[in-house]
């Protein structure tokens, strides 16, 4: 059985994670700009993919780290809902 997905509208909704105050500023900067959050929000993603503002590679980070062994098993800190998921004890 082969799957079909059609990008009908042009757009995909996903969800994101903003600090509350910075959420509280944006949503009014949209408002007083006669915008939706979204269209905010695409305007400055785009700005600053157009500047290329991407943090430089090769850069290591030193995250500090307690007891030993890193991460449990099955832990992905790549995924920001599955580890929700285990934060809150769904899995």
């Amino acid at each position: 059985m082969q799957h079909r997905y059609v990008h009908m509208l042009g757009c995909m909704r996903t969800t994101i994670r903003l600090d509350d105050d910075l959420l509280v500023r944006a949503k009014a900067h949209a408002a007083q700009t006669g915008r939706t959050l979204t269209a905010l929000i695409e305007d400055a993603l785009r700005a600053a993919l157009a500047r290329g503002t991407a943090a430089p590679r090769g850069r290591t980070v030193s995250l500090p780290t307690h007891g030993s062994g890193g991460v449990q098993p099955g832990v992905d800190l790549d995924d920001s809902a599955g580890l929700l998921e285990l934060m809150e004890g769904g899995a």
